[in-house]
Protein backbone atom coordinates (compact mmCIF):
# COMPACT_ATOMS: atom_id res chain seq x y z
CA UNK A 1 0.00 0.00 0.00
CA UNK A 2 1.39 3.39 -1.03
CA UNK A 3 1.76 6.11 1.62
CA UNK A 4 1.10 9.65 0.41
CA UNK A 5 3.56 12.10 1.95
CA UNK A 6 3.76 15.88 1.83
CA UNK A 7 7.26 17.26 2.42
CA UNK A 8 7.05 20.96 3.25
CA UNK A 9 10.38 22.62 2.48
CA UNK A 10 11.48 20.04 -0.09
CA UNK A 11 14.04 22.39 -1.65
CA UNK A 12 15.89 22.98 1.61
CA UNK A 13 18.80 20.93 2.88
CA UNK A 14 16.78 18.65 5.17
CA UNK A 15 13.61 18.50 3.09
CA UNK A 16 15.48 17.53 -0.07
CA UNK A 17 17.34 14.78 1.82
CA UNK A 18 14.02 13.40 3.13
CA UNK A 19 12.63 13.35 -0.42
CA UNK A 20 15.73 11.53 -1.72
CA UNK A 21 15.47 8.84 0.94
CA UNK A 22 11.73 8.34 0.57
CA UNK A 23 12.19 7.92 -3.17
CA UNK A 24 15.00 5.42 -2.60
CA UNK A 25 12.92 3.37 -0.16
CA UNK A 26 9.91 3.19 -2.46
CA UNK A 27 6.29 2.76 -1.47
CA UNK A 28 5.66 6.49 -1.18
CA UNK A 29 3.75 8.97 -3.28
CA UNK A 30 5.56 12.22 -2.54
CA UNK A 31 3.76 15.55 -2.86
CA UNK A 32 5.80 18.76 -2.96
CA UNK A 33 4.99 22.37 -3.73
CA UNK A 34 7.30 25.26 -4.59
CA UNK A 35 6.80 28.64 -2.95
CA UNK A 36 5.15 29.90 -6.15
CA UNK A 37 2.72 26.96 -6.11
CA UNK A 38 1.84 27.15 -2.40
CA UNK A 39 2.54 30.09 -0.10
CA UNK A 40 2.90 28.50 3.33
CA UNK A 41 2.34 31.93 4.91
CA UNK A 42 -1.18 32.05 3.43
CA UNK A 43 -3.55 30.27 5.79
CA UNK A 44 -6.40 29.81 3.31
CA UNK A 45 -4.11 28.41 0.62
CA UNK A 46 -2.56 25.92 3.03
CA UNK A 47 -5.95 24.78 4.36
CA UNK A 48 -7.27 24.39 0.81
CA UNK A 49 -4.18 22.40 -0.21
CA UNK A 50 -4.71 19.88 2.59
CA UNK A 51 -8.42 19.56 1.86
CA UNK A 52 -7.79 18.92 -1.85
CA UNK A 53 -5.07 16.26 -1.39
CA UNK A 54 -5.40 12.91 0.36
CA UNK A 55 -2.25 12.98 2.50
CA UNK A 56 -1.16 10.35 5.04
CA UNK A 57 2.00 11.92 6.47
CA UNK A 58 3.47 15.43 6.68
CA UNK A 59 7.15 16.28 7.16
CA UNK A 60 7.34 19.90 8.31
CA UNK A 61 10.84 20.87 7.19
CA UNK A 62 9.90 24.34 5.92
CA UNK A 63 11.30 27.24 7.93
CA UNK A 64 12.97 30.62 7.69
CA UNK A 65 16.56 29.94 8.72
CA UNK A 66 19.81 31.86 8.91
CA UNK A 67 22.96 32.53 10.87
CA UNK A 68 23.66 35.00 13.66
CA UNK A 69 23.62 38.01 11.32
CA UNK A 70 20.24 37.08 9.86
CA UNK A 71 18.70 36.34 13.25
CA UNK A 72 19.98 39.62 14.68
CA UNK A 73 18.96 41.72 11.68
CA UNK A 74 15.50 40.28 11.04
CA UNK A 75 14.16 38.96 14.37
CA UNK A 76 10.57 39.97 13.52
CA UNK A 77 10.60 38.00 10.27
CA UNK A 78 12.18 34.99 11.98
CA UNK A 79 9.52 34.71 14.67
CA UNK A 80 6.54 35.71 12.49
CA UNK A 81 7.31 33.56 9.45
CA UNK A 82 8.23 30.45 11.42
CA UNK A 83 5.20 30.69 13.69
CA UNK A 84 2.91 31.32 10.72
CA UNK A 85 4.26 28.46 8.60
CA UNK A 86 4.04 25.88 11.37
CA UNK A 87 0.65 27.12 12.61
CA UNK A 88 -0.80 26.89 9.11
CA UNK A 89 0.61 23.43 8.42
CA UNK A 90 -0.08 21.82 11.80
CA UNK A 91 -3.61 23.16 12.14
CA UNK A 92 -4.33 22.65 8.43
CA UNK A 93 -3.22 19.02 8.67
CA UNK A 94 -5.44 18.56 11.72
CA UNK A 95 -8.49 20.07 9.99
CA UNK A 96 -7.94 17.71 7.05
CA UNK A 97 -7.88 14.70 9.38
CA UNK A 98 -4.18 13.94 8.85
CA UNK A 99 -3.00 11.95 11.85
CA UNK A 100 0.77 11.67 11.25
CA UNK A 101 3.10 14.67 11.17
CA UNK A 102 6.77 15.23 11.97
CA UNK A 103 7.95 18.69 13.03
CA UNK A 104 11.64 19.54 12.61
CA UNK A 105 13.08 21.91 15.18
CA UNK A 106 16.55 22.97 16.25
CA UNK A 107 18.98 22.50 19.14
CA UNK A 108 18.71 26.26 19.81
CA UNK A 109 15.49 25.49 21.75
CA UNK A 110 17.67 24.68 24.77
CA UNK A 111 18.85 27.23 27.34
CA UNK A 112 22.11 29.02 26.63
CA UNK A 113 23.70 27.51 29.74
CA UNK A 114 22.09 24.06 29.54
CA UNK A 115 24.04 21.22 31.09
CA UNK A 116 26.09 19.31 28.52
CA UNK A 117 25.26 17.05 26.80
CA UNK A 118 21.79 18.59 26.42
CA UNK A 119 18.90 16.29 27.32
CA UNK A 120 15.33 16.71 26.15
CA UNK A 121 14.23 17.65 29.67
CA UNK A 122 16.41 20.78 29.56
CA UNK A 123 13.66 22.47 27.54
CA UNK A 124 12.21 25.58 29.24
CA UNK A 125 14.61 25.37 32.18
CA UNK A 126 16.59 28.54 31.47
CA UNK A 127 17.28 31.63 29.37
CA UNK A 128 17.75 31.19 25.64
CA UNK A 129 20.67 32.48 23.58
CA UNK A 130 19.64 36.11 22.86
CA UNK A 131 20.86 36.21 19.25
CA UNK A 132 18.38 33.58 18.04
CA UNK A 133 15.72 33.76 20.74
CA UNK A 134 12.84 34.66 18.33
CA UNK A 135 13.64 31.65 16.14
CA UNK A 136 14.01 29.38 19.18
CA UNK A 137 10.70 30.55 20.66
CA UNK A 138 8.96 29.72 17.38
CA UNK A 139 10.45 26.21 17.39
CA UNK A 140 9.44 25.66 21.02
CA UNK A 141 5.91 26.73 20.09
CA UNK A 142 5.93 24.14 17.30
CA UNK A 143 6.82 21.37 19.74
CA UNK A 144 4.11 22.44 22.16
CA UNK A 145 1.56 22.78 19.37
CA UNK A 146 2.19 19.19 18.29
CA UNK A 147 1.89 18.00 21.89
CA UNK A 148 -1.33 19.96 22.37
CA UNK A 149 -3.01 18.45 19.31
CA UNK A 150 -1.92 15.00 20.48
CA UNK A 151 -3.39 15.56 23.94
CA UNK A 152 -6.65 17.15 22.82
CA UNK A 153 -7.36 15.43 19.50
CA UNK A 154 -5.40 12.18 19.65
CA UNK A 155 -3.10 13.17 16.79
CA UNK A 156 0.26 11.52 16.20
CA UNK A 157 2.36 14.65 15.77
CA UNK A 158 6.02 14.15 16.63
CA UNK A 159 9.05 16.46 16.88
CA UNK A 160 12.76 15.96 16.26
CA UNK A 161 15.51 18.39 17.29
CA UNK A 162 18.69 18.14 15.20
CA UNK A 163 22.17 19.21 16.16
CA UNK A 164 24.28 21.26 13.71
CA UNK A 165 23.56 19.95 10.21
CA UNK A 166 25.60 20.05 7.03
CA UNK A 167 25.59 18.36 3.64
CA UNK A 168 24.20 18.56 0.13
CA UNK A 169 22.04 21.62 -0.62
CA UNK A 170 23.63 23.58 2.22
CA UNK A 171 24.07 27.35 1.92
CA UNK A 172 27.60 28.16 0.74
CA UNK A 173 27.17 31.94 0.66
CA UNK A 174 30.48 33.56 1.74
CA UNK A 175 28.79 35.73 4.40
CA UNK A 176 25.53 34.03 5.39
CA UNK A 177 26.53 30.37 5.64
CA UNK A 178 27.17 28.27 8.73
CA UNK A 179 30.58 27.07 9.82
CA UNK A 180 31.08 23.93 7.68
CA UNK A 181 30.02 25.32 4.27
CA UNK A 182 31.89 28.55 5.06
CA UNK A 183 35.09 26.62 5.83
CA UNK A 184 34.76 24.34 2.80
CA UNK A 185 34.41 27.33 0.50
CA UNK A 186 37.24 29.30 2.13
CA UNK A 187 39.72 26.44 1.96
CA UNK A 188 38.65 25.59 -1.60
CA UNK A 189 39.19 29.18 -2.77
CA UNK A 190 42.48 29.40 -0.84
CA UNK A 191 43.70 26.24 -2.61
CA UNK A 192 42.63 27.55 -6.03
CA UNK A 193 44.29 30.91 -5.47
CA UNK A 194 47.51 29.50 -4.04
CA UNK A 195 47.02 31.21 -0.67
CA UNK A 196 49.61 30.04 1.85
CA UNK A 197 47.66 30.81 5.02
CA UNK A 198 44.03 30.64 6.18
CA UNK A 199 42.97 32.37 9.39
CA UNK A 200 40.22 30.78 11.48
CA UNK A 201 38.31 32.75 14.09
CA UNK A 202 38.77 31.99 17.78
CA UNK A 203 41.06 29.75 19.75
CA UNK A 204 39.83 26.53 18.16
CA UNK A 205 39.04 25.14 21.61
CA UNK A 206 35.19 25.19 21.65
CA UNK A 207 33.54 21.85 20.95
CA UNK A 208 30.69 21.29 18.53
CA UNK A 209 28.65 18.36 17.23
CA UNK A 210 27.82 17.92 13.53
CA UNK A 211 25.40 15.58 11.75
CA UNK A 212 25.26 14.91 8.02
CA UNK A 213 21.88 15.75 6.53
CA UNK A 214 21.44 12.23 5.11
CA UNK A 215 21.58 10.90 8.67
CA UNK A 216 19.07 13.55 9.74
CA UNK A 217 16.69 12.47 6.97
CA UNK A 218 17.10 8.81 7.94
CA UNK A 219 16.37 9.63 11.59
CA UNK A 220 13.31 11.67 10.61
CA UNK A 221 11.82 8.82 8.59
CA UNK A 222 12.68 6.39 11.39
CA UNK A 223 10.90 8.50 14.02
CA UNK A 224 7.90 9.15 11.77
CA UNK A 225 7.34 5.43 11.27
CA UNK A 226 7.97 4.21 14.81
CA UNK A 227 5.20 2.13 16.32
CA UNK A 228 3.01 4.48 18.35
CA UNK A 229 3.21 2.43 21.54
CA UNK A 230 7.01 2.30 21.33
CA UNK A 231 7.20 6.05 20.69
CA UNK A 232 4.93 6.89 23.60
CA UNK A 233 6.74 4.56 25.99
CA UNK A 234 10.02 6.39 25.26
CA UNK A 235 8.64 9.94 25.45
CA UNK A 236 6.23 11.94 27.61
CA UNK A 237 3.00 13.68 26.69
CA UNK A 238 4.46 17.11 27.47
CA UNK A 239 8.09 16.26 26.69
CA UNK A 240 7.70 14.41 23.43
CA UNK A 241 10.51 15.76 21.24
CA UNK A 242 13.56 13.68 20.41
CA UNK A 243 17.14 14.90 19.98
CA UNK A 244 18.90 13.85 16.78
CA UNK A 245 22.68 13.91 16.62
CA UNK A 246 25.80 11.80 16.82
CA UNK A 247 26.41 12.20 20.54
CA UNK A 248 30.03 12.89 19.54
CA UNK A 249 31.69 16.30 19.31
CA UNK A 250 35.04 17.69 18.23
CA UNK A 251 36.98 20.88 18.77
CA UNK A 252 36.71 23.63 16.18
CA UNK A 253 40.45 23.12 15.61
CA UNK A 254 39.83 19.47 14.74
CA UNK A 255 36.98 20.48 12.43
CA UNK A 256 39.10 23.11 10.65
CA UNK A 257 42.01 20.71 10.19
CA UNK A 258 39.70 17.99 8.84
CA UNK A 259 38.12 20.40 6.35
CA UNK A 260 41.60 21.46 5.18
CA UNK A 261 42.54 17.80 4.72
CA UNK A 262 39.35 16.97 2.78
CA UNK A 263 39.77 19.98 0.47
CA UNK A 264 43.48 19.33 -0.03
CA UNK A 265 44.67 22.68 1.30
CA UNK A 266 48.39 22.36 2.06
CA UNK A 267 49.05 25.80 3.52
CA UNK A 268 49.11 26.90 7.15
CA UNK A 269 46.06 27.27 9.37
CA UNK A 270 46.26 30.06 11.95
CA UNK A 271 43.75 30.65 14.76
CA UNK A 272 42.97 34.25 15.70
CA UNK A 273 42.31 34.02 19.44
CA UNK A 274 41.26 37.69 19.56
CA UNK A 275 38.00 36.69 17.84
CA UNK A 276 35.06 35.35 19.91
CA UNK A 277 34.77 31.63 20.62
CA UNK A 278 31.08 31.42 21.50
CA UNK A 279 29.82 28.77 23.91
CA UNK A 280 32.56 26.38 25.06
CA UNK A 281 30.50 23.31 24.18
CA UNK A 282 27.23 22.35 22.48
CA UNK A 283 26.46 18.63 22.45
CA UNK A 284 23.16 16.76 22.27
CA UNK A 285 22.31 13.81 24.48
CA UNK A 286 20.92 11.24 22.05
CA UNK A 287 20.15 8.42 24.49
CA UNK A 288 16.41 8.64 23.81
CA UNK A 289 16.90 8.04 20.08
CA UNK A 290 19.52 5.34 20.68
CA UNK A 291 17.12 3.50 22.99
CA UNK A 292 14.57 3.53 20.15
CA UNK A 293 17.10 1.82 17.88
CA UNK A 294 18.65 4.52 15.68
CA UNK A 295 22.27 5.63 15.39
CA UNK A 296 24.11 7.83 12.90
CA UNK A 297 26.12 6.17 10.12
CA UNK A 298 28.19 8.94 8.47
CA UNK A 299 31.28 10.07 10.36
CA UNK A 300 32.54 13.64 10.08
CA UNK A 301 35.40 13.15 7.59
CA UNK A 302 33.23 10.97 5.36
CA UNK A 303 30.40 13.50 5.49
CA UNK A 304 32.72 16.42 4.76
CA UNK A 305 34.08 14.58 1.72
CA UNK A 306 30.53 13.95 0.44
CA UNK A 307 29.63 17.60 0.97
CA UNK A 308 32.78 18.91 -0.72
CA UNK A 309 32.12 16.71 -3.74
CA UNK A 310 28.61 18.13 -3.98
CA UNK A 311 30.04 21.65 -3.69
CA UNK A 312 32.45 20.98 -6.55
CA UNK A 313 29.64 19.69 -8.74
CA UNK A 314 27.29 22.61 -7.98
CA UNK A 315 29.49 25.63 -7.28
CA UNK A 316 28.52 27.35 -10.55
CA UNK A 317 25.07 27.94 -9.01
CA UNK A 318 26.41 29.92 -6.03
CA UNK A 319 29.51 31.77 -7.16
CA UNK A 320 28.45 35.10 -5.62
Amino acid sequence: MTTTVFVAGHRGMVGSAIVRQLEAQGGYQIITRTRDELDLLNQNDVYRFFQENQIDQVYLAAAKVGGIVGNNTYPAEFIFENLTIQNNIIHGAHLAGIRDLLFLGSSCIYPKLAEQPMRENALLTGTLEPTNEPYAVAKIAGIKMCESYNRQYGRNYRSVMPTNLYGENDNFHPENSHVIPALLRRFHEAKLNGVSEVVAWGSGKPMREFLHVDDMAAASIFVMNLDEMIYQSNTEAMLSHINVGTGVDCTIRELVETVAKVVGFEGEVVFDATKPDGAPRKLMNVDRLANLGWRYSIDLEQGLAKTYQWFLENQSSFRK
